[in-house]
């Protein structure tokens, strides 16, 4: 995004700064991928004993409370097994089948019985636990204002420095600024036997970078 304003036949010079905001926030949606991976002689077993399992599974998921239209199939395919014996042709033995759904979880308070109610279920496999919110504009505009008044903070000392003021706005360039990442306290996943799984989301911090130009007097 840029704002641009005509230089004005008053300005006597300008100065070029940026600023980052950053804004901490607390996640309240997160994101993880189950799956099962089932190995049997046939296509048909291999389909029907996964089918039995990932039905138990989305039972489980949408018994902790989460929508169905939060759960996506991102994986199903069947592969061939084959066996590899010294001296001889590949013999086919059997079938590997694998599907994955990505579930999004938007009641933090229930990650813990999904996660649980899903490996009960038969999920051979838990991986791509992400946090993020779910509506960040808000702390994207506070991002923003932060940013601004580092940039203008740091033109004030730099005029001062050189027995100028400023007078007035050239241009603003808001960049694409540093990635939203969990902190390192973040996507913390402990499975404990015989306990709840616990889960910590930590916090996620919004970051803002821009470029303003100032024009001094």
């Amino acid at each position: 995004m840029t704002v641009e304003r005509p230089a004005t036949t008053a300005t006597t010079g300008t100065i070029v700064v940026s600023g980052i905001g950053r804004v901490a926030v607390e996640p309240d949606v997160a994101e993880l991928r189950l799956g099962v991976a089932i190995a049997r002689p046939t296509v048909e077993a291999a389909r029907s004993a996964a089918a039995e399992a990932m039905a138990a599974i989305l039972a489980a998921v949408t018994g902790a409370g989460v929508a169905r239209r939060d759960v996506r199939t991102t994986l199903l395919s069947v592969q061939p097994r084959y066996d590899y014996r010294d001296g001889t042709a590949p013999a086919l033995a059997g079938y590997d089948l694998a599907n994955v759904v990505e579930v999004t979880v938007r009641d933090l308070g229930a990650l813990g019985a999904v996660v649980d109610g899903a490996l009960t279920a038969g999920a051979t496999s838990l991986d791509g636990l992400a946090f993020r919110v779910d509506d960040p504009r808000p702390a994207e505009r506070a991002a923003r204002t932060a940013a601004v008044d580092e940039a203008r903070a740091r033109a004030d000392a730099l005029a001062a420095a050189a027995g100028l003021s400023i007078a007035g706005v050239d241009a603003i360039v808001e960049g694409g600024g540093p990635p939203v990442w969990p902190q390192p306290k973040a996507a913390r996943l402990m499975a404990v036997a015989d306990a709840a799984t616990p889960i910590e989301a930590g916090s996620t911090e919004i970051a803002v970078t821009v470029t303003v130009t100032f024009r001094t007097a």
